[in-house]
């Protein structure tokens, strides 16, 4: 009985945790040397914005930090990464199995994306349209996803300058 009712309590409390998805667009990148290359680093601009996100999110506490293998994007989270000591994980924003995987953890996330994936990321939690692809010249939006229980809901801020 006790077993029971034990893990009665422990679904109930499960079914009452919030967790939060933060969800952002890499900061300002550097533009391209000339090269031929997509993957450049952040600017100055862009670092000023990453040490702002780490301001931001430093006490939200994050358990997971995702973002994909281009500089700029590790970039945005490195500051932060670094703070909290959560290593960075690199994944692949056209993994379709992403999303779902994000919707197992129990803990806070932060999501570094792009501003054509940002808004697959929103939506695919949410399980709404409610992003279109950010324009290329915008920066410093924060989307948070929050899941109680099963029902998720979206909060739109920004964050540095």
């Amino acid at each position: 009985m006790k077993t029971i009712l034990l893990s009665g309590a422990l679904l109930l409390l499960a079914s009452c945790s919030t967790t939060n998805y933060y969800v952002v667009r890499h900061a300002e990148k550097a533009p391209s040397d000339g090269a031929m290359t997509s993957d450049v680093p952040l600017s100055a601009e862009g670092e000023k914005r990453a040490m702002a996100l780490s301001g931001a999110l430093h006490s939200k506490k994050i358990a997971h930090i995702y973002a994909t293998p281009y500089k700029r994007t590790q970039g945005t989270a490195q500051h932060l990464s670094q703070v909290l000591g959560v290593p960075i994980q690199t994944y692949d924003p056209r993994d379709a199995s992403f999303v779902q995987k994000l919707k197992t953890q129990q803990k806070n996330i932060l999501v570094v994306g792009h501003s054509n994936t940002v808004d697959d990321i929103v939506n695919g939690l949410t399980g709404e349209s409610l992003l279109k692809d950010l324009p290329e010249t915008q920066y410093g939006d924060l989307f948070i996803v929050k899941k109680k229980g099963g029902k998720y809901s979206l909060q739109q801020k920004r964050f540095g300058q």
